[in-house]
C-alpha cells in the first residue's frame, strides 16, 4: 500500500522575493531512524512570509513548512515507537517537532538550552532540496523526518484542524510559560497580540488557572472569534482604537491597577514600550513575539526599575515543549474551540493562505495535502 506512491508536490522558494514554485520530488525510503509521512495539514506561520522575503539569510531553494500534522507512511530501520515511548507504525496520525538540536555545542551540552542550538537543522527553514531529502519541508504531500525528530502520535478523538491552530505557537508558547516565566495560579495576565501566539498564551494562562486574561489585540474581527472561541476573559481592541492611549488604560483598568505578568506576541516593536506600563510593581514582562528582527524601538527604561520587573525573553521551543503542546491538546481542545480559528486551503492555493495571513483576514491558515 504505502509502497505505491513514488511522488510528491512540495511548495519550494526558489529566490527571495519572487512567487512560490510547486514542484514535484521522488519520495525517498526512510532512512534507518527516521521515516515518511504523508502531511496532511502544513501550517502557514508569519515566519513563512519573512522567509519568502529574505529577511532571513537561509540556504535556497527549499521546501517550505515548519509545522504539520499527517499519517505514518513508512518507517525506517529502527523507529518503532514516538517520542513518548508509544508504538509507531504506518497509518498513525503524528506530529512533529521541526528542528533537531545537535546536542554538541555549548548551548545543547552546557547550558541545557536546545532552542539557542547553534546547529539547529530546521524543517521548512535550514534545509534545501540538496539537503537529506527535498521533501524536507511540510508544504508537501510528504516528508521526510530525519533520525533524531521528535515525532509524537495525536491523542485519539483530538481534531486535526484543532491541532493544527496552535501548532508552532503553542510549543512555543509551552516553552515561554511553563519555562521561561510560568503562570501561576491566580494570577492576572496581558497578553499583547491576538494571533495564533497570542491566541496560545491567552490559552495556555487560562489553562494553567490565571484569574484573568485580558486579550489586548485587533482587530475586531479577530477579538470576536477568540471571545467566541473562549480564549481570554476581556478583549481589549488597541489595533483600531481611536485614541491608544485610552485603550492602553481600560487593559490597566481591567487588571485592577497593572498585570502579574505581560506576554507580547505581537512582533511589533513598539509593543514592548507599552507593555511595560502594563504591568503591575513587581510583575513580569515576557517577551515571546519578536522572533524576527523588526528593527529597534523606544523604551522607557526607568519604567523597568520603576516598577522592579523581571523582563525574560523566550526562543522558540524544543520537541520536548512539542510533546507537551500534544500531551495537552484534549484539555485545550475540551475547554476551547481551537478549529474556529483555522481556515484550510488546498496545496496549490498557497499563494492565497500567505496573502491572507499577510492581511490579517484569518487567523490560522493550513495548507491541506
Amino acid at each position: 500500500m504505502s509502497g505505491e506512491v513514488t511522488m510528491s508536490r512540495a511548495v519550494v522558494l526558489e529566490r527571495f522575493g519572487e512567487p512560490l514554485v510547486l514542484r514535484e520530488f521522488e519520495v525517498p525510503p526512510p532512512v534507518a531512524g527516521g521515516l515518511t509521512v504523508a502531511c496532511h495539514f502544513g501550517g502557514v506561520c508569519g515566519t513563512d512570509l519573512h522567509l519568502q522575503r529574505g529577511h532571513l539569510d537561509i540556504p535556497t531553494p527549499l521546501v517550505l513548512g515548519h509545522e504539520g500534522l499527517g499519517t505514518v507512511h513508512r518507517l525506517g530501520e529502527g523507529t518503532g515507537t514516538d517520542a513518548t515511548g508509544a508504538p509507531l507504525r504506518p497509518g498513525d496520525d503524528v506530529m512533529w517537532a521541526s528542528s533537531i538540536a545537535c546536542g554538541r555545542c555549548v548551548f545543547c551540552s552546557r547550558y541545557r538550552e536546545p532552542t539557542l542550538c547553534r546547529n539547529r537543522r530546521t524543517c521548512g527553514v535550514n534545509r534545501p532540496v540538496s539537503a537529506e531529502s527535498a521533501l524536507s519541508g511540510s508544504w508537501a504531500d510528504h516528508i521526510a523526518l530525519q533520525p533524531g525528530s521528535t515525532v509524537v502520535r495525536v491523542p485519539p478523538g483530538v481534531s486535526h484542524l484543532a491541532a493544527m491552530s496552535l501548532a508552532c505557537a503553542g510549543p512555543t508558547m509551552v516553552h515561554a510559560m511553563f519555562e521561561r516565566r510560568p503562570v501561576r495560579v491566580g494570577e492576572v495576565v496581558v497578553v499583547q497580540g491576538s494571533g495564533p501566539v497570542g491566541l496560545a498564551a491567552a490559552a495556555l494562562a487560562q489553562l494553567a488557572g490565571a484569574a484573568t486574561v485580558v486579550l489586548a489585540g485587533g482587530p475586531a474581527q479577530r477579538l470576536a472569534i477568540a471571545a467566541k472561541a473562549g480564549i481570554g476573559h476581556h478583549h481589549v481592541n488597541v489595533v483600531e482604537a481611536d485614541d491608544p492611549a485610552e485603550a492602553l488604560a481600560e487593559v490597566v483598568e481591567l487588571t485592577g491597577g497593572g498585570a502579574d505578568l505581560v506576554v507580547e506576541c505581537t512582533g511589533v516593536p513598539s509593543a514592548v514600550g507599552q507593555g511595560l506600563r502594563l504591568a503591575r510593581r513587581g510583575g513580569s514582562y515576557l517577551v515571546v513575539g519578536q522572533y524576527t528582527d523588526s528593527g529597534d524601538t523606544m523604551i522607557n527604561p526607568h519604567q523597568i526599575v520603576y516598577r522592579q520587573l523581571d523582563v525574560v525573553g523566550s526562543w522558540a521551543f524544543s520537541g520536548a515543549h512539542l510533546v507537551e503542546y500534544v500531551r495537552l491538546l484534549p484539555a485545550l481542545t475540551g475547554r476551547f474551540d481551537l478549529e474556529s480559528l483555522v481556515t484550510a486551503y488546498p496545496l496549490a492555493e498557497h499563494a492565497a493562505a500567505m496573502a491572507a495571513v499577510e492581511n490579517g483576514s484569518v487567523i490560522k491558515a493550513v495548507l491541506t495535502g
